[in-house]
């Protein structure tokens, strides 16, 4: 596991159950922005959820760190019922403050790289309709819709895949 990675003025490395606070205040944010008409209220405990998130033996929350401020966060581990070289992004998010700077491109090579020593092969995701920035995002780096899970009429997100190649 990725315990600490120093790029520049960035630290990227796995998230403290005591920062789920500022990873929900982080998520919120990022969610925010491709919510037309605002973020929905969902009722969930999403500090509760992040805190669970971290502490889960199973997965990772990797998070970026500029001058002490989380900037950058990534949730994933194994799908339920999905094959052991099978890894879901629940979650990947980057500051709208901070867009367009390269963490992104940093996050997303610290969790393939971590893809890549636990063993993993294939990557997927959901990524909602709206979200357009994301979706060039991940198309830049190789994600491509996944043909075993196309969008139903009326679903609000696009799945992806991703091959995990290299060491």
């Amino acid at each position: 596991m990725i315990n600490e990675r120093v790029t520049g003025s960035r630290v990227i490395r796995s998230a403290l159950p005591a920062e789920a606070e500022a990873v929900a205040a982080l998520h919120a944010r990022a969610r925010a922005t491709y919510y037309p008409d605002g973020l929905p209220d969902d009722g969930i405990d999403w500090v509760a959820g992040w805190r669970a998130a971290v502490a889960r033996p199973d997965g990772h929350v990797l998070c970026v760190v500029e001058r002490s401020r989380i900037v950058g966060l990534a949730s994933f581990r194994t799908p339920e019922g999905a094959p052991a070289d099978t890894v879901k992004l629940f979650q990947f998010h980057v500051d709208p403050d901070h867009w367009r700077g390269g963490i992104g491109t940093a996050l997303h090579a610290a969790c393939v790289e971590q893809w890549q020593a636990d063993g993993r092969r294939n990557a997927v995701l959901d990524v909602h309709v709206d979200n357009r920035r994301a979706q060039a995002f991940y198309t830049r780096l190789g994600w491509e819709p996944d043909p075993e899970n196309p969008p139903a009429e009326g679903d609000h997100h696009l799945y992806l895949r991703y091959r995990v190649t290299g060491e």
